[in-house]
């Protein structure tokens, strides 16, 4: 990872060790407890409220590193709400991954207006130097308004079964957020899916369309990503 300063100055626990929790909480389907007591088992004693805020503090910049990295998107984008419960209230996660199962983005809204789907589009068009030449998207008549706005000459498809790659790739969001007992705020909910989606996206490498050769080598290739992005091998 290029800084000019150590990120982990001033951490009582060398990085390596710090790399690989964020990596088993982030690419796992594990409770903050449940990493402690691994860590533990390998004779590394500390806490879960340290692994918590190890998460927060390293798995963001790891993610961005991640997503800075990854090569670009396909051309088929795929694109999806679910609800989310915060504090009671009800919430839209959107998300959008392209023909290769890909994540692309998150965004949680409280909405899913014309503007709300305006405001994700924008947000998965920031930084890309071209537009997806077909969007896929369930019925919701925000996609369209949005698209006819912000993508006019892309090709949209609607329909109720089409768009079951994205809806798949909500199961592990779903999985985290039992572990979690739900999100404690939209902020949290975020970042918290912001950073997941990116992590655990890297390494889900669809073995069963892989030969084992093929297989062994894109997983090398995930970890050694990882390892120049956050300047950490994993731990053996």
């Amino acid at each position: 990872m290029s800084t000019t300063s150590n990120p982990y100055r001033g951490y009582r626990f060398p990085p390596e060790i710090i790399n690989q929790a964020v990596w088993l909480y982030h690419c796992f389907s594990l409770s903050l407890r449940e990493v402690e007591l691994i860590l533990a088992a390998r004779g590394i004693v500390v806490s879960y409220e340290a692994i918590r805020e190890w998460s927060l503090r390293f798995g963001r910049t790891y993610a961005k590193t991640l997503k800075r990295r990854r090569p670009n998107p396909g051309e088929k984008w795929f694109l999806d709400e679910v609800f989310v419960r915060i504090r009671g209230k009800l919430h839209y996660l959107w998300r959008a991954v392209d023909q290769h199962g890909n994540v692309l983005d998150v965004l949680v809204q409280s909405r899913r207006s014309k503007n709300a789907a305006k405001r994700f589009f924008r947000k998965l068009l920031k930084g890309l130097c071209y537009v997806p030449r077909v969007i896929v998207t369930d019925k919701l008549g925000s996609y369209g308004a949005a698209k006819r706005e912000i993508l006019p000459s892309v090709e949209h498809r609607q329909s109720r079964y089409l768009n079951n790659r994205c809806e798949v790739s909500h199961q592990p969001t779903r999985r985290r957020e039992r572990h979690m007992r739900r999100f404690k705020s939209v902020r949290h909910a975020q970042q918290f899916l912001a950073t997941h989606a990116q992590i655990y996206n890297h390494f889900q490498l669809r073995r069963h369309r892989l030969s084992a050769s093929e297989y062994r080598a894109a997983r090398d290739r995930a970890f050694l990503t990882w390892r120049d992005a956050t300047g950490v091998a994993l731990a053996g």
